[in-house]
């Protein structure tokens, strides 16, 4: 053969094998945007007196397994899990081989949520079951409801719905020791659907969990339970959604640790009560300590003089609580005392001007401590240290479109280590009031409940602005706002401690109600936004 004509055969050869293996729609086609769809069964689909050990199941194209972990789940549960086949490989057949032995006279249903879709475009098959009985027929009740988070105003997604038969083997704790009778997922909405039910009543709840095993674990499990018993085929739909919590754990003390030199964390779990921390060991006559929370942790941070020992016992009481402890003391440094601004270059009109430290400060000299405006005046102000914070706050009367500068001279700031501050300067400035808005609300407190009104900000309505406390109706300002969106709610404080208090499952304890404005609330500079009423009827 001649070279020119090898060299077309070759070229033919290579575009040849390149065509035939392509997979997918030809060039210009239409996009698939069809879902795969389930042809047959072997078992058929809704086999009664079912004894089978496998399945297979046939669709109409090849198809891949997404998420299968996280997707599938089999109600009632079993002990080992289905054995799916094939992963990681597209086919157009899916064995399912039972591990388990199944219950008698019991509808079960293979649940594979949106796990199953096709090989070219993802499509996604939602929603797919599949479904048996062991006894002479399939059960056919349902029920359906809405999952809520307690706190936030968000939907929460991918939450296991349980329900647990009330008979005579039942008890409260059952949800702390055994798999409920019945189980479904939201995946990705906040909406459930149990079919193929039971005649009879049930306890359900919903359990937020860390891993699937369908056992509520309170430590690490968010949980919502229904408070009146669910009656089928009476309670086809819920009305009242399931308020999704996280309980607070009884009081445990967990050790005592040296984190630096001088310097102890006290870890625990649950609700740190009037916890207090004693030295008993012979501590020298300038011996001083200092014990704070840490913001957002279950630590007692306990500050000291440094001592020339190898370890210092202590008394850790909440309480009815006593726990007596030995901390090892091996670290050789102190922290270095490190001081920063609460303010960034803009001093908005509800800020208050922190100096913060990583360090308990305990004492503060002022005349090494100047503050001026833009005319180089120098501007009076008052100070004190916080008692619950490593900081310390500067007060003065602000005013608008101004310049500040804010200069600390060495020594003027010790720890209780008592290191003191090098020299340091902050500058920063102030707008115009007219950049600011102010939103009124008229809030019609019905039954004059005690509220807990807060205005939040955020993304997830997460950050507390300003709070405020009443008991009748009444119009509240909230002033001196930043162009921002903001939200309102309302929390029904039942036990009057002015604090939220979450729920509690074994004492049928809900959540206290939390509501919400019905209206984002946009404000703009020099803007205010007056005329909403927020009505809060009576929750009895």
């Amino acid at each position: 053969m001649k070279p020119f004509l090898r060299f077309i055969f070759f070229s033919f050869s290579i575009i040849t094998l390149v065509n035939c293996a392509r997979t997918g729609r030809p060039e210009g086609g239409p996009k698939d945007e069809d879902a795969p769809l389930f042809v047959t069964s072997n078992p058929p689909y809704e086999t009664i007196n079912f004894d089978e050990k496998e399945i297979e199941l046939e669709f109409n194209e090849f198809i891949k397994l997404r998420d299968l972990n996280k997707q599938l789940f089999v109600s009632p549960p079993l002990k080992n899990p289905l054995l799916v086949t094939p992963q990681g490989t597209a086919s157009k057949t899916l064995t399912l081989k039972i591990l388990d032995t199944l219950n008698k006279n019991t509808t079960y249903i293979i649940n594979f949520g949106n796990a199953i879709e096709d090989n070219n475009e993802s499509n996604k098959l939602e929603s797919f079951k599949y479904v048996f009985s062991t006894g002479n027929f399939l059960d056919s009740l349902k029920t359906s409801g809405e999952i809520k988070d307690s706190y936030l105003d968000i939907r929460p997604k991918n939450t296991n719905v349980l329900l647990y038969k009330i008979d005579t083997s039942f008890t409260d704790s059952i949800i702390f020791k055994r798999k409920p009778n019945y189980i479904t997922n939201t995946l990705d909405t906040s909406s459930f659907n149990l079919s193929n039910l039971k005649e009879g009543k049930y306890l359900m709840i919903a359990l937020k969990e860390s891993t699937n095993d369908y056992i509520f674990n309170p430590k690490q499990d968010q949980i919502g339970f229904s408070s009146d018993t669910i009656v089928l085929p009476r309670d086809s739909i819920i009305k009242k959604p399931l308020l999704l919590f996280k309980e607070t754990q009884p009081y445990k003390f967990k050790r005592g640790k040296e984190i630096t030199k001088g310097k102890i964390a006290f870890g625990y779990e649950g609700e740190a009560t009037d916890l207090r921390v004693k030295i008993i060991s012979k501590t020298p006559k300038d011996f001083k300590s200092i014990s704070k929370f840490e913001i957002g942790k279950d630590t007692l941070n306990y500050w000291f003089t440094p001592v020339e020992a190898d370890s210092l016992n202590f008394i850790v009481t909440n309480k009815k609580f006593i726990d007596t402890i030995t901390v090892k003391l091996r670290k050789k440094k102190i922290d270095s005392l490190l001081l920063s601004s609460s303010i960034g270059r803009t001093f908005h009109f509800r800020d208050t001007l922190f100096i913060k430290g990583n360090n308990p400060l305990v004492k503060i000299d002022t005349n090494k401590i100047t503050l001026t405006d833009k005319d180089t005046l120098a501007v009076s102000f008052s100070s004190f240290i916080s008692k619950t914070e490593n900081k310390i706050a500067l007060i003065f009367k602000k005013k608008p479109q101004q310049t500040y500068s804010l200069k600390i001279m060495p020594s003027a700031i010790f720890d209780v280590f008592e290191q003191k501050n090098d020299t340091l300067k902050f500058n920063f400035i102030t707008s115009e009031i007219e950049d600011y808005g102010r939103i009124t609300m008229n809030i019609d407190n019905q039954s004059s409940q005690s509220l807990i009104i807060e205005l939040l900000e955020g993304k997830n309505k997460d950050k507390l602005v300003e709070r405020r406390f009443i008991s009748n109706s009444k119009e509240i300002q909230f002033n001196l706002l930043e162009p921002k969106t903001y939200f309102v709610r309302a929390i029904i404080d039942k036990n009057k401690n002015k604090k939220w208090d979450t729920g509690n499952y074994l004492l049928k304890q809900q959540p206290e109600k939390i509501i919400y404005f019905s209206e984002d609330l946009e404000v703009r500079a020099n803007y205010y936004l007056d005329g909403n009423v927020f009505t809060i009827k009576s929750t009895k």
